[in-house]
């Protein structure tokens, strides 16, 4: 959900091979896997956006003269150099293309959204939590989260389900005696978040302080999904993601 490389270097003004290629290193950081790079890759992401006569530009001897923009201060296993921006270069390509001041805890939360969006192959819950992604990059707090939750529950009710539909349906009535046999995932769209808690809790999938988590994440959920005056910050955001992803997705 988050700009692809031929949308993020179309950004650059003007054809400065420098810029180009220093715009593909912070796409490469934030928008991919966050990792150093080499001058091989560097090349390749040129190419991959199809830049005029990529192919024929000296990616290292850019790099090598970009001076205090750019270091690479460790090599691969090949004896490769790592690129990737200092913090001097990436003021200046957020600068140099107009983007708002960073906030340090955000890109790290999109970041680690990213790389468990990734490993989902349920395309309900890769589409929720992509949702969440796009939220959370432009600063919606609160519909990040909620987006969030509604994959994670997605992702429980899936992995409760496959425990077999019998097993689910008594843990949930043993807490709803009202509730209905479970035959299917959507049945679960009738159970209350807070009654499935304590059937998955009681299913053994997770314990008891993990369930505890996840019931203060479910209130925190509620406060953003509810109108009210509740303005949940950064670090509220940041804690709630790596309780869900780390408790849910892991």
């Amino acid at each position: 959900m988050s700009l692809t490389l031929v949308e993020f270097l179309a950004l650059v003004p003007g054809t400065a091979r420098r810029d180009q290629i220093l715009a593909a290193l912070y796409w490469s950081t934030h928008y991919k896997d966050g990792e150093a790079v080499t001058a091989s890759e560097v090349k390749a992401l040129l190419i991959q956006a199809r830049l005029k006569n990529a192919k024929g530009v000296n990616v290292p001897d850019v790099l090598a003269k970009a001076g205090p923009l750019v270091d690479a201060s460790q090599n691969n296993a090949k004896g490769h150099k790592l690129w990737k921006l200092t913090d001097t270069g990436t003021k200046y390509v957020r600068d140099l293309l107009g983007l708002p001041d960073e906030q340090p805890e955000m890109a790290h939360n999109v970041g680690s959204l990213q790389k468990t969006a990734a490993q989902l192959t349920d395309t309900v819950i890769r589409h929720y939590v992509d949702e969440s992604i796009l939220c959370l990059s432009v600063g919606a707090l609160k519909a990040s989260m909620v987006f969030l939750w509604s994959g994670a529950m997605r992702h429980m009710h899936l992995t409760s389900l496959a425990m077999g539909a019998s097993v689910l349906t008594q843990a949930v009535q043993k807490h709803d005696v009202r509730a209905k046999d479970i035959k299917k995932v959507e049945d679960l769209a009738l159970v209350k978040d807070m009654t499935f808690l304590l059937a998955y809790r009681e299913l053994g999938i997770v314990d008891k302080g993990e369930w505890t988590i996840l019931q203060h994440c479910l209130d925190t959920r509620n406060q953003c999904g509810h109108p009210s005056k509740y303005q949940p910050g950064i670090q509220k955001a940041s804690s709630f993601i790596e309780d869900v992803v780390g408790i849910v997705f892991r």
